[in-house]
């Protein structure tokens, strides 16, 4: 698979969870915890595997995305840290949906900018055999990816 098509699915996953947390109930606290640990999840590897396998090779086939790759590491230092702290939020703290909806900003920002902005420049430059490579690269280490946000390089700067 193409690296560019899948991070467009992850941010797929991740915008479906988003979507039925803003559904699930006030009172949906069990739902709540639960989509919120899905999305802990993916959002840990996906940002894993971006600056692992696809930020480097971007920024190396497209060098004048380099102020965007600098821009989206930034991003995910953020996000990274809203992860943890969701991580062990009790749902019941009156900070826990607020959390949440600023992690949810933050994201849709985030891919909006990658996909509408960014995407179209690297596919360009790197061409379709190189963006298959990189795509089975992420896929591979998707299964070796660390569970725990702040283990992903962007949350220790």
């Amino acid at each position: 698979m193409d690296g560019i098509v899948l991070l467009k699915e992850d941010h797929k996953t991740v915008e479906k969870l988003f979507k039925q947390f803003e559904k699930a109930g006030d009172e949906a606290r069990a739902e709540k915890r639960e989509i919120a640990d899905q999305v802990i999840e993916e959002l840990t590897t996906h940002t894993w595997i971006e600056e692992k396998i696809f930020y480097p090779a971007a920024r190396e086939a497209a060098p004048d995305t380099k102020d965007h790759v600098l821009e989206s590491v930034e991003e995910h230092h953020v996000v990274l840290w809203m992860l943890s702290e969701l991580k062990d939020l009790d749902p019941a703290d009156e900070r826990f949906d607020a959390k949440m909806t600023v992690l949810i900003e933050n994201v849709r920002h985030h891919v909006e900018e990658e996909e509408k902005e960014w995407f179209p420049e690297v596919r360009k430059a790197m061409g379709r055999n190189r963006l298959t490579d990189l795509g089975e690269q992420m896929e591979k280490a998707k299964k070796t990816a660390p569970g725990d946000p702040l283990v992903v390089p962007s949350a220790e700067n």
